[in-house]
């Protein structure tokens, strides 16, 4: 009798916890989608050439000291994705979006959607840097193995792939929102056509 109670609490704290961290959850993803909105509002098209990417630690990517400043202190130490760019005569450190890592090449002309420090997205100009960028992909170490990705690196792929996932899901739940509003829109014409023929 009482390990069936003490089972049964121990699933109802699962569940409650469960429960909190789903709510937390919706939460900050609603949050994360409007900041990006934002940043993609704030958006302008840049032409840049790439000179280095690199994951390393905020405090080491020499980004501005107002960025600095505007950052927790627990995010400091964590590493990012950094691109270093030449844009026009300027050499400037710009702060990847991770989801846009992998497609970003490691040497090249880029055309780029920049918001601020944060680069959004990229597509690349030249059929040489495509090409370069595909055999990095690819690339094999002395043995004939695949060259091994870094932790981070992976887990900024996966997190990458979660990313457009979230994107494609958004966009569907979107384009069923309006089909159901222009579902109810034309009912309420014809229900209106209806009323003025009787």
């Amino acid at each position: 009798m009482k390990i069936l109670l003490i089972v049964g609490i121990v699933i109802l704290i699962l569940l409650a916890i469960l429960g909190v961290l789903y709510y937390f959850g919706n939460k900050m993803q609603k949050k994360q989608l409007e900041q990006r909105e934002e940043i993609n509002a704030a958006a302008q098209p840049v032409s840049m050439f790439i000179i280095d990417k690199k994951i390393m630690p905020m405090k080491d990517a020499k980004l501005p000291k107002a960025v600095m400043d505007q950052a927790p202190k627990r995010y400091q130490k964590a590493k990012i994705p950094v691109v270093k760019a030449k844009v026009g005569p300027q050499i400037t450190t710009l702060i990847c979006d991770e989801s846009i890592y992998g497609d970003v090449p490691s040497h090249g002309e880029v055309k780029a959607m920049v918001s601020g420090i944060y680069l959004t997205s990229v597509k690349t100009l030249h059929k040489a840097t495509k090409k370069k960028q595909l055999e990095e992909a690819a690339a094999v170490d002395e043995k004939g193995r695949k060259k091994k990705k870094s932790r981070s690196e992976r887990l900024i792929e996966r997190q990458a792939q979660y990313q457009k996932q979230l994107q494609t899901d958004i966009a569907m739940k979107k384009t069923k929102e309006e089909e159901k509003a222009a579902r109810a829109a034309e009912k309420k014409r014809r229900e209106r056509e209806k009323k003025i023929i009787d």
